[in-house]
């Protein structure tokens, strides 16, 4: 079982940079891909990033691969993602969301996900 808690949303200016973070925590998770989802109200889930817990390895959605920075911390047992140049078209409801496997834009093959924090750009 793996328990994902994401923090750090918040309202920021458009052109401003934001963190924020996602607690993982449950036994095996090393063996995971975790990810960033957001979703829009009455709008589809979007993939956002994804990062390989053991490796390392990350995978970016077009719309943010220059950026968005996915980082996990294996010491505090946590995934980030760092946004900047944030647009309007950013505010969104962030999830986290775990696997077991590899990286996967899917939200079909993500069976653990976080409550979600709220990400609001104003322009």
């Amino acid at each position: 079982q793996v328990q994902l808690v994401e923090s750090g949303g918040k309202l920021v200016q458009a052109g401003d940079s934001l963190t924020i973070s996602c607690a993982v925590s449950g036994h095996s998770f090393p063996s995971h891909t975790v990810a960033w989802f957001r979703q829009v109200q009455g709008k589809e889930r979007e993939f956002v990033a994804n990062i390989v817990w053991r490796s390392g390895s990350t995978y970016y959605a077009d719309s943010v691969r220059d950026r968005f920075t996915i980082s996990r911390d294996t010491t505090l047992n946590t995934v980030t993602l760092h946004m900047s140049s944030l647009t309007v078209e950013d505010t969104a409801v962030y999830s986290c969301a775990a696997r077991q496997g590899s990286l996967q834009t899917s939200t079909k093959y993500y069976r653990y996900w976080g409550p979600g924090t709220q990400v609001t750009v104003s322009s």
